[in-house]
């Protein structure tokens, strides 16, 4: 018997800077109810759902900064999607910039959470791979200064079991990565959230890059078939304070098809049946890693470094 799960994609358009939370939660809440309504088992929203893309500016306003980002999850703001979502019976998937403070310590991370049908908090994750610089540029169009802002995440790639499956999250710039899914997938994920904020200018560049959008699908489409895993990628898309987003919000099965996608850089909400028993054919036959993966003839183990002279 397959093992269906309804997904709700639900592309967002630009968040100003100036935007309170409470408004953006209402736009949230009614693509959560008219994913309801398409009879999603999981809505799924991009990267920093709650705010604009504040990495963008130099902020050394520190009560600025915190205002961004939430102390607790649940947070006052976003209480009402966890009551909805529990009394909708729909669970979420929800990025945000987190504000930690550990043994005294104030610390950020670009974090997200999983919320399974009982708006019960299932799954964390800290993004690993974060772009851009400490100090901005003066050289560049645009700032990207995530490393200044966020500390690398200390979570570990986590799967879950929701949903009738395997449940893993990587956020962005994770999914450009290859040990991103691999590692997900050596820990049994069937399928992967995945929330990223993508500038169709590089933030080094003074010109869109016309490969953005194929990279943005190329990166999920490989991660998908060669780990066996259905993607669900959702984009924050348009022009946000003066920075257009590209959209490109998809479902990508196993097979690294594209089964469902967003046509445009503003709101919109996509619907797959995702078969999660899919996943699981394609890694008994055409990718079982126990059976077929190699990899003490990588050169890894046996210690072979670099390039290898000739004899």
């Amino acid at each position: 018997m397959s093992r269906i799960v309804r997904v709700g994609a639900a592309q967002m358009g630009g968040i100003s800077r100036n935007e309170p939370k409470e408004s953006v939660v209402e736009k949230l809440l009614g693509q959560m109810r008219r994913a309801h309504g398409e009879g999603c088992d999981i809505v799924v929203f991009p990267e920093l759902a709650l705010t604009t893309y504040f990495a963008r500016w130099l902020i050394e306003d520190e009560e600025e900064l915190d205002r961004f980002c939430e102390a607790d999850m649940p947070s006052p703001a976003t209480r009402p999607l966890f009551d909805e979502a529990a009394r909708l019976e729909i669970g979420f998937h929800l990025g945000y910039a987190e504000l930690a403070v550990e043994n005294g310590v104030k610390r950020r991370f670009n974090s997200s959470v999983l919320a399974d049908k009982n708006g019960r908090i299932i799954n964390r994750f800290r993004k690993i791979h974060l772009p851009g610089r400490v100090e901005p540029d003066p050289g560049f169009a645009a700032q990207a200064l995530e490393k200044r802002y966020f500390e690398v995440g200390d979570t570990g790639y986590r799967t879950v079991r929701g949903f009738g499956g395997v449940m893993g999250v990587c956020i962005c710039n994770d999914r450009r990565w290859a040990e991103s899914y691999r590692v997900l997938a050596l820990k049994g994920a069937e399928m992967i959230f995945i929330g990223y904020n993508t500038p169709t200018k590089p933030y080094w560049a003074h010109e869109e890059d016309p490969l953005s959008d194929f990279h943005n699908h190329l990166s999920m489409q490989a991660g998908a078939y060669q780990n066996c895993c259905w993607i669900v990628g959702v984009a924050k898309a348009g022009m946000e304070d003066g920075e257009e987003l590209i959209g490109g919000t998809c479902i990508i099965a196993p097979t690294g098809e594209v089964v469902a996608a967003c046509e445009t850089r503003e709101q919109e909400l996509i619907c797959a049946d995702c078969d999660l028993d899919l996943a699981r054919d394609l890694k008994d036959n055409l990718l079982n890693f126990e059976q077929h993966r190699r990899i003490e003839h990588y050169g890894l183990i046996t210690g072979q470094r670099g390039v290898v002279e000739p004899d």
